[in-house]
């Protein structure tokens, strides 16, 4: 008897062992989804990784129920992916092979209910005329001929048959004066039977039916836009990216991953572009990421215009149906040869692909935080390429000191655009001391005078305005004057954010939500206050200053679903919004014609954050929002609003100097052993008893700490110490390039069963996040 090893969708190592049943012989290959039995009343669909004629000892062997493909929907080069993600990502394959399915191809179900379809492919009733009457004419005649005392179910029939293909002169040789003896009516092709309905009444259609002159049927129509679209030649390339684009072209003939250093509005997807159509044209795929659903907005738009009906998209957003329709289209024989995508278009099948265009390579949204597998998708999409024969464009303004560090020692290729596309210079930045405008008495609020200035001049000019600010909300808390109270999250570590629009308290954690109190619960004041900015309070106090503005906020709050998105950036970008307040989101990557000033209204919280990235983080957001201002006409200004105007980053923004920044983060990464001179794991322990979490963190602390000495920290308290009424401990694991990975790896692994084979630690939730953000 053969056996087959599936990886099944759950969080457990190792693959499932299962005998293939004599009905089910030449069925079972690699890469198919197989129905199997699992403990005593559920059901999975697993994929097959391999066959074997050796079943493991000492364990119940169970026959697979079905086989549920004629063909691999997962192809090698996939498995070999997933097992290097479980491998890296110190997670079981099962998790990857959920975070990678559409959840329409993997139904779960129970003995019971039977498989959960989740997936239904979409069909549509359509209309054809009777096969009968289509052998030969005269037989179409004859209907015809019996409709002559109904006009009404005639005129239909004639019309359907000039709407199904017959020429206007064919129909009238059947109505006037028949048909040809012996001769076949010429193929019709079918009609929706929703087309059919608009020019003719239902009464008519139920008497044709019933006749027999017409049928229905229902046909697979799918999801997906088949509409062929017309294209555009790209833009021409200026000198400078030319001369970028050939350095690349050279490079790639010697290197596997280049990285494309350019400023913001220099015109780095022009080079993405280029490169694209010369590897479809060789016959291979392209990967284009993004790190922002979002952002496929516009971008697709760009694409399409060009590369027409080869481009698909495909992100988490997507409806689930669409996303399996998708999956099925790479598996056929006409894929989409250019695919753009969020950190979810990793998993698709390619079966040619050529280039992985990772932009904005620096983004921490490319890296899954939970649940897992916790992976970084630039990192993944590196091996993906490699184990696929291809080659890695990352493109960034502000790429991340790791990139940038391999880059500079040779290990990736390198070309740089150093000046704009419209020759337009970039923004002209500068800091507005709040501190000392503050002691000046001269804050209008949370606004310095510079910026109303820059904002109202910028308006009566008939242009735009990005204001950024990084937290959502009224305000970040309140607070109770006269005894000092805080409204806290009951299950979180955290203060509740106010939220005025609502009347609301919300921990942005876990969701919990409360009224807001009139009173002070803790000493019965009614000074209650809010303290610090948000988004929805900008937007408040903007409107205030400028009431003939026409103002919007871009948030998650506003802007949760992909469709506000969308008419968000519509609005803005045909003009319907004179002043846009954001956090992040407006950050990355956008296109505006007209936007002149941005605003940065609080640069302090993002360089005070308790991170070794915070600094890089924080010249990454800020130049990057700034590189929104003055993109196409005239020079964009940019002010940054700090009570620290001389801090270095501050400094390093207001120059563009990043190569400063690289060098000052450097010089600090290596004396306290971050990256890119060390590896990153942390090891978090969740319980919902805090003894217990204590304890056990201790233990496996403690049992690291024997084998890897002073390279294990803690455990300790992370920023927030509990979430979801589950209290949290950290360890922290920093490990030199010397040292073996499998090896580390087996010794994590270890250590994660020794922990888990005390009774008292079974409970607790512990898991590996490496190479953390």
């Amino acid at each position: 008897m053969r056996y087959a090893e599936l990886i099944l969708p759950i969080p457990l190592p190792g693959y499932f062992t299962y005998s293939i049943p004599p009905s089910l012989e030449g069925r079972v290959q690699p890469g198919v989804r197989a129905v199997v039995p699992f403990g005593k009343q559920k059901y999975y669909t697993g994929i097959v990784r391999r066959l074997t004629d050796t079943p493991p000892e000492g364990i119940e062997i169970k026959p697979l129920a079905d086989v549920t493909d004629a063909l691999p929907v997962v192809t090698e080069v996939q498995l070999r992916h997933w097992e290097w993600m479980a491998d890296y990502y110190l997670c079981s394959i099962g998790d990857v092979m959920k975070a990678a399915l559409p959840a329409g191809m993997r139904p779960e179900g129970s003995r019971k209910e039977g498989l959960r379809q989740n997936y239904r492919p979409l069909t549509e009733t359509f209309v054809r005329l009777n096969p009968a009457l289509l052998e030969e004419e005269s037989r179409l005649h004859e209907a015809l001929d019996s409709l002559k005392r109904a006009g009404k179910q005639r005129e239909a029939l004639l019309r359907f048959l000039e709407e199904a293909g017959l020429t206007p002169e064919s129909t009238a040789a059947f109505s006037e004066k028949g048909p040809g003896k012996g001769e076949k009516v010429p193929p019709l092709a079918p009609l929706p039977r929703s087309a059919v309905q608009k020019w003719t009444s239902p009464a008519v259609f139920a008497a044709l039916a019933k006749r027999g002159f017409l049928q229905c049927f229902e046909q697979e129509t799918g999801r997906l836009d088949t509409t062929p679209h017309a294209t555009l030649p790209p833009h021409e390339l200026n000198p400078a990216q030319q001369t970028a684009l050939d350095s690349l072209k050279a490079q790639f003939r010697e290197r596997d991953i280049c990285l494309l250093h350019g400023v913001t509005a220099s015109g780095k997807t022009e080079i993405y572009i280029r490169l694209i159509a010369e590897t479809l044209r060789a016959g291979h795929q392209v990967l284009y990421f993004l790190p922002e659903i979002a952002l496929t907005t516009q971008l697709t738009e760009r694409l399409r215009a060009i590369f027409g009906s080869a481009l698909g998209v495909y992100h988490s957003q997507y409806p689930d149906e669409v996303r399996v329709e998708i999956w099925q289209k790479q598996l056929g024989p006409a894929p989409y040869p250019l695919v753009l995508g969020a950190r979810s278009a990793l998993f698709l099948p390619f079966r040619r692909l050529g280039l992985v265009i990772v932009d904005e390579e620096h983004e921490n949204s490319y890296k899954q935080f939970d649940p897992a597998p916790r992976y970084h998708a630039r990192n993944a999409a590196l091996q993906l390429a490699a184990y696929s024969g291809a080659k890695v464009l990352l493109g960034s303004a502000t790429p991340s000191i790791e990139s940038f560090r391999l880059a500079r020692e040779g290990r990736y290729g390198f070309a740089e655009l150093k000046t704009r596309y419209s020759r337009v210079e970039m923004p002209a930045v500068r800091a507005v001391d709040t501190r000392e405008l503050r002691r000046k008495k001269l804050m209008d609020g949370h606004f310095s005078p510079p910026l109303l200035e820059a904002i109202g001049k910028t308006l009566a000019q008939g242009e735009q305005v990005l204001l950024f600010q990084n937290r959502r909300g009224f305000a970040p808390m309140l607070e109770c004057n006269a005894c000092g109270w805080v409204p806290r999250c009951k299950n979180c570590d955290v203060s509740l954010t106010l939220h005025k629009a609502t009347g609301r308290l919300v921990c942005h954690y876990c969701g919990y939500s409360e009224p807001v109190p009139a009173l002070c619960p803790s000493c019965g004041s009614k000074a209650i206050r809010p303290r610090g900015l948000g988004t929805e309070r900008v937007e408040d106090e903007i409107a205030l200053r400028f009431p003939r503005a026409r103002v919007a906020r871009m948030d998650t709050d506003t802007a949760h679903t992909r469709r506000q998105y969308e008419q968000l950036l519509s609005a803005f970008s045909r003009g319907e919004i004179d002043i846009l307040i954001g956090t992040q989101m407006i950050s990355k990557g956008l296109d505006f014609e007209h936007v002149r000033t941005v605003g940065i209204l609080d640069a302090d919280t993002m360089l005070n954050y308790p991170d070794f990235r915070a600094h890089e983080r924080a010249f990454q957001l800020m130049a990057q929002v700034a590189g929104r201002a003055g993109r196409r006409k005239e020079r964009g200004e940019v002010l940054i609003q700090t009570r620290d105007a001389a801090h270095p980053v501050i400094r390093q923004v207001l120059s563009g100097d990043y190569e400063a920044l690289y060098a000052t983060q450097l010089q600090e990464r290596a004396l306290f052993r971050y990256p890119p001179f060390y590896r990153l794991v942390y090891l978090f322990v969740k319980h919902r008893d805090p003894a217990v979490c204590h304890a056990a963190s201790a233990h496996i602390g403690s049992l690291l700490r024997s084998y890897l000495g002073s390279r294990v920290s803690g455990p300790l308290d992370p920023v927030v110490a509990r979430v979801q009424r589950l209290h949290i401990r950290q360890v922290v694991i920093k490990l030199e390039h010397g040292l073996s990975p499998r090896k580390v790896r087996e010794l994590l692994r270890y250590a994660l069963g020794e922990l888990q084979s005390h009774p008292e630690f079974r409970s607790a939730t512990v898991y590996f996040d490496v190479d953390p953000l």
